[in-house]
């Protein structure tokens, strides 16, 4: 495959979750093989929607999602991870009552005999993880949470893996890390989709940026040039977002 390969091409999509009410408006987006890509913008723009239409949690009402080539605009969420693409949730994304190992287990449900092999990669990324196998997941804290959850999704050897907002709640030395393993699984070979909260992290990581705003796209560049973008930084990013 060519390292430009056009993995996902999101073109002019509209969802929502009533009838009649569209978050998403005509939104768009183009992920490549090996890219990182960062979606920012207000609360409420649609980040999350974006991100729920992709992975086949949210019907798609006209335009289309492509994920080489084929339509995968109703496929379900399961097919989704079998053609390789996995998804990280902010909320609810690991078995509290299940110890760690269980948890990476069941992230490989659907190829149980890769699992030792794909548990040595996901110990080597998160040496943490290795160290808790035996304790169950409810016990870890904030961070250590969000290591596994990104561990399990990316125990089916994912192509691409979609991240939702996976520094919501952590402190800033937790996000850090968070940001710094989201660039090692892209360094790794992994196409990343990252929503995020923390913008100018985002974009001091990701490739190319999207930032949405009333469900469309307002603004797409890459990370660095939107992260210097004087609309962007006054609009969406605050004077934070002022580095050098």
């Amino acid at each position: 495959m060519s390292a430009d390969e056009l993995l996902i091409h999101v073109d002019n999509i509209r969802a929502g979750y009533v009838p009649g009410v569209d978050i998403l408006t005509e939104c768009s987006l183009e992920l490549h093989k090996g890219e990182l890509i960062g979606i920012i913008g207000p609360n409420g723009a649609g980040k999350s929607t974006l991100l729920k239409a992709l992975f086949g949690l949210l019907k798609v009402r006209d335009g289309a999602i492509l994920y080489k080539g084929e339509d995968i605009s109703s496929a379900p969420a399961h097919d989704l991870v079998s053609k390789g693409i996995g998804y990280v949730p902010q909320r609810d994304n690991v078995f509290q009552t299940l110890t760690v190992e269980e948890n990476l287990e069941m992230g490989v449900f659907l190829r149980p005999k890769q699992f030792r092999e794909r548990l040595e990669f996901v110990s080597e990324m998160f040496p943490r993880l290795a160290e808790r196998l035996g304790q169950r997941a409810g016990s870890l804290s904030g961070g250590e949470r969000q290591m596994l959850a990104m561990g399990r999704a990316l125990m089916m050897n994912p192509e691409v893996i979609l991240l939702d907002e996976p520094s919501a709640g952590l402190s800033p030395v937790l996000q850090d890390q968070v940001f710094i393993r989201t660039r090692e699984i892209n360094e790794a070979g992994v196409s990343v989709v990252m929503v995020e909260q923390n913008a100018r992290r985002c974009l001091q990581i990701c490739h190319r940026g999207y930032v949405l705003d009333q469900g469309t796209n307002a603004y797409t560049d890459t990370g660095r040039n939107l992260l210097h973008d004087p609309k962007v930084i006054e609009l969406y990013l605050g004077t934070l977002a002022r580095v050098k």
